[in-house]
């Protein structure tokens, strides 16, 4: 995609601010003339070999910052976006969206967006008609990619909200709504692969249960395999060379959904032969609700070699449901950065931000703010994690504590050269009694913490 230089002529207006953000070095305090920078964020900074920009790829959500009125279970819109008012012409109101969506990426430097079809078109009478407002939203994306160079990480289809998938879309027990997904998925497939987009994600909020006393497991996981089999062979139909990505989360809005967490997850891919063609976008609240760490879920699909993408944002340890909150926890999010960098960094994954403003921060400038903070945070905890690379300690903790196991028993053992008996006679013919070594875990949180 041809790269441009951002255009103060691109204004909304919609925003109090009108020139992007830059970076200001640690040292910058906030004034009425600049009340927002960065101290941390220095795209062009290398950072292990690579651009900070290219090692972090943020991302802004469409869903969360432009589409969410600011309602809860006990209140109403409490945003107020002009493209919320009732009454108004609804095509409308999805371009009035993207002029504001395309001037916050470009206030703040984003390098890429990512979407539901629904949260940039309406939903209309029929498919087609639905179908068709989101391509000619797709078009003003287009223009819009090409005046800004901003890119899209990933798209999606919302199959989750309409009533019709309330007892899923792929597991649902009727295939007429199995094949109107599979229509949807589709339109939105080819459209992220038009613009361009590096992935495509199925995050399944209805594909689970609430009883089972009306579920069958066995038709409903059999029917999902299927649907992403599908998936795969669409893309490879269209060359679309991006990546297929799950998002795992445990419940909410069911009782249990069938994408638990990563584990559970690359059960699911063996099962259907898609090892080799899907992997995760891993969200840091989602590994909360899952009873796991970010950096548990992150190294866990490095380890079973379907890492994709990541959903920056964080959950209220307090409380039992997805939050969606901005990251502004610092050793957390050098970990979770610590394990990607670890695992050799992002290629077409990012940083995307699945978070929303609280329903009291009701300013416009308060999207710019929470992004800008968010982004801050994360430059700053890349920072941290490429010490912690480039001092390699911890490194050299994990390889030492199983030296063991490229030794000559270890190599031996693991290329099954060894039977049980063959193990048995080695411990009695040498009068084996290992002692076991400390684990040095106090240590090495301290060590962390030196770091920061």
């Amino acid at each position: 995609m041809k790269k441009t230089k951002p255009s103060a002529a691109l204004s909304s207006g919609y925003f109090t601010l009108n020139d992007p953000l830059r970076y200001e070095g640690p040292k910058f305090k906030p004034s009425s003339k600049r009340p927002l920078g960065y101290r941390w964020y220095d795209p062009d900074r290398k950072v292990l070999g690579k651009r900070m920009a290219e090692q972090l790829r943020f991302a802004v959500c469409y869903w969360h910052s432009f589409v969410w009125n600011g309602t809860d279970p006990f209140g109403g819109d409490s945003f107020n976006r002009p493209w919320h008012a009732a009454g108004g012409d609804p095509m409308a109101q999805a371009m009035q969206k993207a002029d504001v969506a395309f001037d916050l990426f470009r206030l703040l430097g984003a390098p890429y967006f990512t979407f539901h079809d629904r949260d940039i078109a309406p939903e209309g009478a029929t498919l087609r008609e639905s179908n068709l407002n989101v391509r000619r939203v797709g078009e003003v994306f287009a223009r819009k990619m090409e005046q800004t160079g901003v890119g899209l990480l990933w798209g999606t289809a919302n199959l989750f909200s309409n009533r019709r998938y309330m007892a899923g879309a792929a597991t649902n027990p009727d295939p007429e709504v199995f094949a109107y997904a599979a229509a949807q998925v589709k339109n939105v497939l080819e459209l992220t692969h038009e613009l361009g987009g590096e992935n495509y994600v199925l995050w399944g909020g209805r594909e689970g249960y609430e009883t089972l006393l009306n579920t069958d497991l066995k038709r409903e996981l059999a029917q999902f395999g299927r649907f992403l089999q599908l998936v795969v062979e669409h893309k490879h139909k269209i060359g679309f060379k991006g990546a297929i990505l799950i998002e795992p989360k445990p419940a909410e809005p069911t009782k249990h959904q069938y994408d638990y967490d990563v584990a559970t997850v690359f059960g699911f891919l063996k099962a259907h032969g898609l090892e080799k063609e899907v992997k995760v976008n891993i969200e840091q609240n989602h590994a909360l609700l899952a009873g796991h760490t970010f950096e548990h879920e992150i190294s866990l699909a490095q380890a079973l070699g379907i890492f994709g993408s990541i959903d920056m944002n964080r959950g209220d340890e307090m409380l039992g449901w997805d939050t969606d909150q901005f990251p502004n926890n610092l050793p957390q999010v050098a970990l979770a950065l610590y394990h990607v960098l670890q695992g050799g960094g992002f290629t077409s994954g990012g940083l995307n931000f699945d978070a929303k403003l609280r329903r009291q921060s009701i300013d416009p400038d308060d999207l710019i703010a929470g992004h800008a903070h968010a982004m801050d945070l994360c430059a700053r905890a890349l920072l941290v994690a490429e010490k912690m690379i480039e001092d390699g300690a911890l490194a050299r903790q994990v390889e030492e504590r199983y030296a063991g196991w490229d030794g000559k028993l270890g190599r031996a053992i693991l290329q099954g050269k060894r039977s049980l008996a063959d193990l048995a006679a080695v411990v009695e013919k040498s009068s084996l009694e290992p002692q076991p070594v400390s684990g040095r875990q106090e240590r090495l949180e301290a060590l962390v913490n030196s770091y920061l």
